[in-house]
């Protein structure tokens, strides 16, 4: 028989197997899918806490970071630093004015062309205004002052290294007076020390007013310091520069921020009511060959010797003034008088002496002039300087920088004309690498130079030549003018921030006050002798000398009134800690 098939769509029993399967393939398939998911969903969350962690972290960073901002209280400190700045700067303008006031009666004029205007004026003029103003110097100084001086920007460093950067406002203020009056009646000091430490002055103030910590005192006292420069040489970058290197001796971001607007707000003050225009006007001075390198170098040797007979000038005119036995007054006008007479055959040597400088850098002087005015120059400082004048030094040893270089220049050109450029930059040259030598600050003093010329094409001959002159004077005197005046003092602060750590501490900073079962007075040992002793304000070099004398961890601290009655007790290991977190401080200051 045939056998018939199954109709279309029929149920065949052969074909149950092929359907299970299917069933099978397809479970399968919507397993995987939904682990697959399953896994997904799982990514997906690992990843959402993933980043939820991160931001958390990011967030917990930040917060820590802004926290610690606000407890350094940053923001406090730009708002003073900008305060710093604006006040600065007027008070620069101010003691300007001042100055054209005391020179109007002798000279009729107010402007800095003080040389001209001398030329003009009768030599008697010339003789009794600074003698004049000497005697009023004096007679302050004497009066009113202590130490018998004014201060400038030596004790300004001083202030952050050894006082808490406090400044006494009157202090300040009559300084700056004193100062005004020593230019204006023709003395040969700069303007600038002054202002630099008016504006320190003027920081002091300020903080004193809130609870600021050691290191944000230190960041606006250089913020008076940098407004002050930039204000004086309309020189933002150099005030920076000068803050950084001579009053804080390091450049931290922390302190970097408030200089900068200090800096720059005295600049924009002295801008708006002076113009902004660079103290020199010169012509466009080039370097024509390369083969000039090597009279670069040698004028970095030429200013190097005259940084260092100008500092030993000052050195031992300062010894023989204070040899005379005469009174303050008596002293200050004789200097004067001596001023006087170098005025009457070289007026150039008058006052701050800027339109002489401009006359060097535009090759307006004769070389035996340049010569003279070397010696003159130097003579009358140092003379202005011995007698109490009260002023800076800033603007002659640009002066003096730029009248070597000129004469340097000069013999140059004349020697070597086909390669020699102009003595006009030579004088640009010498006025950066003297006053760099003398005042210990090569980067600022160039950024001066640059900001006072606009001569920016000879950048890298002017670090040629300042490097050789600054490292050349170190080599032989091995301190800068104002670490030389710190050293008069007793304070020779580049003995390294553990010095300076040990003479700033005191006594007071790490003693234990008297307990109750303490004598109430120190008695004598058995031999009869009186037990070492300290008072509170001795320093920690004095007490840990001591403790290293006596053998003994323990010492008592008398009143300063009466030596046998007891306050306290210093100990040997509470100083020394108290010395190393100093130490950590300074370090974590300068790095942050």
């Amino acid at each position: 028989m045939t056998e018939r098939s199954s109709p279309p769509g029929a149920n065949n029993p052969g074909d149950e197997p092929d359907k299970s399967n299917t069933q099978h393939q397809s479970a399968e398939a919507t397993g995987v899918f939904a682990k697959t998911m399953a896994l997904l969903s799982e990514t997906k969350a690992f990843a959402s806490e993933v980043m939820a962690q991160a931001r958390r972290t990011i967030l917990e960073r930040l917060w820590v970071n802004f926290r610690a901002f606000l407890a350094e209280r940053q923001f406090l400190i730009w708002f003073l630093a900008a305060v710093i700045g604006v006040s600065v700067g007027y008070a620069s303008i101010v003691f300007r004015w001042l100055i054209g006031i005391v020179q109007w009666p002798w000279l009729y004029t107010t402007t800095e062309n003080v040389a001209a205007a001398a030329a003009a004026a009768p030599w008697w003029n010339i003789l009794i205004a600074p003698t004049l103003g000497g005697l009023f110097v004096g007679y302050i100084l004497q009066r009113y002052t202590t130490g018998g001086r004014a201060h400038g920007v030596a004790d300004v460093i001083e202030a952050r290294a050894l006082n808490d950067s406090r400044i006494d406002m009157k202090t300040g203020i009559m300084s700056a007076g004193l100062a005004a009056v020593s230019i204006g009646s023709g003395a040969s000091v700069g303007r600038e020390g002054p202002v630099v430490h008016l504006g320190a002055t003027i920081a002091a103030y300020l903080e004193n007013q809130f609870n600021l910590s050691p290191s944000a005192r230190r960041t606006l006292l250089a913020c008076g310091a940098a407004a002050g420069v930039s204000a004086s040489f309309n020189a933002p970058i150099a005030g920076v520069l000068f803050a950084h290197e001579i009053i804080l001796t390091h450049y931290a971001f922390r302190a970097l921020v408030p200089t900068i607007i200090a800096s720059v707000l005295g600049a924009v003050i002295a801008r708006i009511h002076l113009g902004n225009f660079p103290a020199f006007s010169i012509p466009d001075y080039q370097i024509t060959s390369y083969w000039e390198f090597p009279a670069f170098a040698l004028l970095g040797l030429t200013c190097a010797v005259a940084a260092i007979l100008f500092q030993l000038s000052l050195m031992a005119t300062e010894r023989v003034a204070w040899r005379i036995n005469m009174p303050l007054w008596q002293r200050c006008g004789t200097g004067g008088f001596l001023v006087g007479l170098i005025g009457i055959f070289f007026p150039q040597v008058l006052g701050i002496g800027y339109d002489a400088t401009d006359q060097a850098l535009s090759q307006s002087l004769p070389l035996t002039l340049l010569l003279a005015l070397i010696v003159a120059k130097t003579a009358a400082t140092a003379i202005s300087l011995a007698s109490r004048f009260a002023g800076g030094i800033f603007s002659p040893t640009l002066y003096l920088g730029a009248m070597t270089g000129a004469a340097f220049g000069s013999i140059a050109t004349s020697v070597f004309p086909e390669v020699g450029s102009s003595e006009g930059l030579y004088a640009i040259l010498g006025m950066g690498a003297v006053a760099a030598a003398v005042l210990g600050a090569p980067l600022s003093t160039t950024m001066i130079v640059f900001e006072l010329t606009s001569g920016y094409s000879v950048t890298i001959a002017l670090l040629l030549t300042v490097s050789i002159s600054v490292g050349l004077t170190q080599a032989v005197l091995g301190q800068s003018f104002f670490h030389w005046q710190l050293g008069k003092r007793g304070l020779f602060l580049t003995d390294g921030p553990h010095q300076t750590i040990m003479r700033r501490l005191q006594v007071k900073d790490f003693m234990v006050p008297r307990g109750e079962a303490d004598p109430e007075e120190l008695m004598p040992a058995e031999d009869g002798k009186m037990p070492p002793w300290l008072l509170e304000t001795d320093n920690l070099d004095r007490a840990l000398r001591l403790f290293a004398e006596t053998g003994q961890s323990k010492v008592a601290v008398v009143s300063p009134d009466d030596e046998t009655v007891l306050i306290g007790w210093a100990d040997r290991l509470s100083a020394l800690s108290k010395f190393n977190r100093a130490l950590i401080d300074a370090n974590v200051e300068q790095h942050r």
